[in-house]
């Protein structure tokens, strides 16, 4: 009868080790090496976020500008940065186009403000030419005003545009080296419906008038002066 009892004993003992190994090689070590996996010197691994990168536009202009006596080509690198709508990018190829120059550049674009959409500098560095697309409040304005020798305001959003310009209108009247022009958003439309990747266009200026040509369509863009004079000296 004891030698039952101990054999029963030894059983459930063997029982429970058994378990026991069983948790620990299917359980904790799995764990502790998953742990260990996650950690660097005792010190979380936080896992890598994926960092948004631009869309590479290509384009090369042939422009031939009557108004300012200015023919040359250009090969064109444009960043779109993610949060940059298509509009916007096709503003910035048009505003380029007007205001060809040889040190005509684009800024950083949208991940830092401290630069205009364009500008051109003076081989000392100074910024002769600062161009902001859409909207920009009256503080950043009066900013780019006193920094830059000529400023140009280009807005293309329409109705948008015009609200704006009804709000601003009186505050901008004071700077006299500011010009604020309104690209037509249909003329904008058509160049977003037509871009690629890659591609190439003419541009002839003439009489205040722009035409963009490439192998799909002719874009035609007549610029409204608001405020300044449509014409910058290069």
């Amino acid at each position: 009868m004891a030698k039952s009892r101990r054999s029963g004993g030894l059983a459930k003992m063997a029982c429970v080790q058994g378990a026991d190994r069983y948790w620990r090689r299917r359980v904790q070590l799995p764990a502790r090496r998953q742990l260990h996996a996650s950690t660097l010197c005792g010190l979380p691994i936080r896992p890598r976020r994926m960092a948004l990168t631009a869309t590479i536009y290509k384009a090369e202009l042939q422009i031939s500008d009557m108004d300012r006596h200015y023919y040359a080509t250009h090969a064109l690198t444009l960043a779109q940065h993610p949060s940059e709508t298509e509009a916007r990018l096709m503003a910035r190829l048009l505003a380029f186009a007007l205001y060809a120059d040889d040190r005509l550049e684009f800024g950083k674009g949208l991940s830092d403000d401290s630069e205009p959409a364009l500008l051109r500098r003076a081989y000392t560095q100074e910024i002769e030419l600062w161009i902001e697309l859409g909207q920009p409040d009256e503080a950043r304005i009066r900013k780019a005003c006193h920094r830059a020798e000529q400023v140009v305001v280009i807005n293309f959003a329409g109705p948008v545009g015009d609200i704006w310009w009804d709000k601003t209108a009186g505050s901008l009247r004071r700077f006299d080296n500011l010009t604020v022009l309104e690209v037509p958003a249909e003329a904008i439309a058509t160049m977003v419906d037509i871009v690629e990747r890659s591609s190439r266009w003419q541009c002839l200026i003439q009489d205040g008038e722009m035409q963009l040509i490439n192998e799909d369509a002719v874009v035609v863009v007549t610029p409204h002066v608001r405020m300044g004079r449509y014409l910058v000296e290069a």
